[in-house]
């Protein structure tokens, strides 16, 4: 069972998570992070540190952020890895909190 990367961190983008993964699973995209399910060793230290609460075990992704499970497999594929913690956009407490934000997410710059 591997961790997911939802909505809330689309545009908010905090990296306080890769920080603490022994795993190297996470993967960068120009406005939001994934994990690879494959690299993921379980090992629950990523949710406690994301400010944004957007990190969920995948059983307990909620209902409407289900998508989330198949978008992190594929865009941990294509997208680099991060391994250091970088500052986070400017405007990410402005997006913190905010809705329905997948029509947010880049795939490139």
């Amino acid at each position: 069972m591997a961790f997911v990367v939802t909505d809330n961190c689309i545009r908010c983008k905090y990296t306080d998570c890769v920080a603490v993964c022994p795993a190297d699973a996470f993967f960068e995209g120009p406005n939001f992070l994934v994990i690879n399910p494959d690299d993921c060793i379980d090992c629950d230290l990523c949710p406690v540190e994301c400010p944004a609460g957007a990190i969920y075990q995948e059983d307990e992704v909620p209902e409407d952020q289900q998508e989330f499970i198949k978008l992190n497999a594929e865009l941990s594929q294509i997208w680099p890895r991060i391994t250091d913690v970088k500052p986070a956009p400017e405007d990410a407490k402005e997006w913190d909190g905010v809705e329905n934000k997948l029509k947010f997410l880049k795939i490139e710059d």
